[in-house]
């Protein structure tokens, strides 16, 4: 019970919070303030503003905002976001963009579960949309999950993939982004044994941690320091009565977005400073910079304690598999079973999340992968966010990748003439060894 009492007490304390600063709001905006000759009112009601904004925000599950694309033939399509499959703990949905004729590219973009929405990909989708049919896994928060739906460790999540995958056939091109990258990797391996017609055409990896050994960071360091006892006691806490999900164990989003802001608390002390005055001079808007990165950032989901746990544990602890020892249900997942997908991996210079080497690794466990299918990106001086988001990731990754694919895309066993993606991506590469970054 301690652990629920401890769930609504957070929940409690960012209630009072979200209600604090809509009363100061509002006694700020009071007509009669301006009478007063002070900016004591205008200050209290921007704190307000940007506290009440600030707390409602970590509860509330944002929308994608991609409303249409635009097609060759001049017009905007209006974007409709359809679940294709539906699962417990997360759906495949289709950005479909009605009226414009199919995309040859179909794309999985496997979305990380960890203390943030899908829509933390929002930026990714809309960047491929024009050139690709996108499909998105997202995943559900795990306090609305009844305890009746059952458990969800990476055993599960991995099969979800390997479900989707499936169901999207084998001209499937998925792009794994951060925490899914090792799963991703596992769930074709699984497909490659089992269901070889189903694989994806191509797998592309993009930050993620294959072997968190293989360049340690502060992430990795921690999970060697504390042990499984001490982490299931410090942060698994059961959900309150407020939710559908009611006694579920869970790994709080609140817990988890408490510890990323006291990682970089001045910084974001004053990112909160500076936009209180911005907004005490009128100088703010809804939809400015501030506001569209903490939207997102603020917006936190639970994970289930056994995902949480096993992520740790088996991913970063015992290294499963950058040691090739994954198992799914007792059954081992040979990732050397992998010979006719083509794996690109795509790392940021300065990711300080999954250092260059963590996803590279994936590259000497396909033993049984032809070389000429195996490809590596360094981007120059990117760092986490950045190479699947960023500035890094539009101007420079994604036609890698688009040139990746399509020069990947036709019949298995056979190779096709490069065109004009693939040249684009060619060029890129070279600009990139030009520039001294492996390629």
């Amino acid at each position: 019970m301690r652990y629920m009492a401890t769930y609504d007490l957070m929940e409690t304390v960012r209630n009072t919070n979200q209600w604090l600063g809509a009363t100061a709001q509002a006694i700020g905006s009071y007509p009669w303030t301006g009478l007063m000759p002070t900016p004591f009112f205008r200050l209290l009601a921007a704190w307000g503003e940007v506290t009440e904004r600030s707390f409602s925000r970590m509860v509330a599950k944002p929308d994608w905002g991609i409303t249409s694309v635009l097609a060759e033939d001049g017009r905007d399509h209006l974007v409709a976001v359809e679940p294709v499959v539906m699962k417990a703990f997360g759906d495949l949905v289709h950005f479909k963009a009605i009226g414009r004729p199919e995309r040859a590219r179909k794309v999985m973009l496997v979305a990380p579960m960890s203390g943030h929405y899908a829509t933390l990909l929002r930026s990714t989708v809309a960047s491929l949309l024009p050139d690709c049919e996108v499909y998105v896994t997202d995943w559900h928060n795990a306090r609305d999950i009844p305890v009746s739906a059952g458990k969800f460790d990476i055993e599960d999540y991995t099969l979800y993939l390997v479900e989707f995958m499936r169901h999207l056939g084998p001209d499937i091109h998925v792009i794994a982004v951060c925490q899914p990258a090792p799963l991703a990797l596992a769930a074709t391996a699984w497909l490659a044994e089992r269901e070889p017609a189903a694989q994806p055409r191509t797998l592309t990896l993009i930050g993620g941690p294959i072997d968190p050994d293989a360049a340690p960071t502060e992430v990795t360091d921690f999970g060697r320091r504390v042990t499984m006892g001490q982490l299931e006691e410090m942060v698994i806490q059961q959900v309150g009565f407020k939710y559908a999900g009611a006694g579920r164990m869970v790994y709080p989003g609140l817990l988890q977005l408490a510890s990323f802001m006291s990682m970089n608390a001045d910084r974001h002390g004053e990112a909160f400073l500076n936009q209180i005055l911005r907004v005490a001079k009128g100088e703010a808007s809804d939809h400015d910079k501030h506001n569209r990165f903490y939207d997102e950032y603020l917006a936190v989901m639970d994970m289930t304690a056994e995902f949480y746990l096993s992520t740790v544990e088996r991913i970063f602890k015992r290294r499963e598999i950058a040691r090739n020892a994954f198992t799914i249900r007792g059954e081992p997942v040979n990732i050397g079973a992998i010979t006719d997908v083509a794996v690109k991996i795509v790392e940021g210079e300065k990711d300080d999340i999954s250092a260059p080497g963590q996803c590279l690794a994936a590259l000497d466990l396909l033993t049984g992968l032809p070389e000429e299918k195996k490809a590596h990106h360094l981007e120059p001086g990117a760092g986490h966010y950045g190479i699947f988001a960023g500035r890094s990731w539009r101007d420079n990754i994604r036609p890698l990748v688009l040139g990746f694919i399509d020069a990947n895309g036709g019949p298995r066993g056979v190779r096709p003439e490069p065109g004009p993606r693939a040249q684009e991506a060619s060029d890129a590469e070279a600009r990139s060894r030009d520039a001294g970054a492996p390629a």
